[in-house]
């Protein structure tokens, strides 16, 4: 039996997810979490095999806490859990140590492959992410300009853009708030924005899901 973690901030997601994967029969869901932080927590008390993690919370989000369980609890296997299919989260992601990432609309057996691949060593991308990984890495792709940054000026842009400011960022990343400011002004140096107005607008023409999902 594959024990997993469920991560999401929706009860109703959570409640549907159940339903689909208590038919899977090898499969058992023996904890549900709203938040990164939870789900940190609760990996520290129960050591799941796998976490179905939803990328996008507020708080520290989805790819905050896969960096932070992966680090201490590297055997846990992390599947993504998205609504949408928007190339650098789940780059971003995939870096943290995720194996995984699906879509929340996908097929039953998708997610049973996902977490039975992931469970076995490898790793599972739906088709439609996967498709858009590789085109952004072909030569003249649709790579975006945040494929130049890092994991945490990723994780930093997404809070920003969500309307966190430095002092809650600050707080959730445990990191200082001039930390946290030299990393804003490093993202508007490196996207060439001026404020957060100009960057939340490029996150959002790049496809970039800055709502909760």
């Amino acid at each position: 039996m594959i024990t997993v973690l469920l991560v999401d901030d929706h009860e109703i997601v959570r409640e549907g997810i159940k339903h689909i994967v208590r038919d899977l029969g090898d499969v058992d869901i023996i904890g549900e979490a709203q938040s990164g932080e939870d789900a940190i927590e609760y990996v520290r008390q129960h050591k799941p095999d796998v976490i179905l993690m939803d990328v996008n919370m507020q708080g520290i989000g989805g790819i905050e806490a896969t960096r932070k369980i992966k680090k201490t609890f590297p055997d846990v296997k992390v599947i993504g859990l998205t609504v949408h299919t928007d190339t650098p989260s789940a780059a971003s992601l995939l870096k943290a140590g995720a194996m995984g990432y699906v879509t929340k609309g996908c097929p039953v057996e998708e997610i049973k492959t996902a977490i039975e691949t992931v469970h076995n060593g490898g790793r599972y991308v739906a088709a439609e992410i996967a498709q858009g990984l590789a085109l952004s890495l072909l030569p003249g792709g649709d790579e975006t300009p945040f494929s130049k940054l890092s994991q945490r000026e990723m994780q930093v842009m997404m809070m920003v853009t969500r309307g966190q400011s430095i002092q809650e960022i600050s707080d959730l990343l445990c990191l200082s708030p001039k930390t946290i400011s030299t990393y804003r002004y490093r993202l508007y140096e490196k996207l060439e924005v001026d404020n957060d107005v100009e960057l939340t607008r490029l996150a959002i023409r790049h496809g970039i899901s800055l709502e909760e999902g």
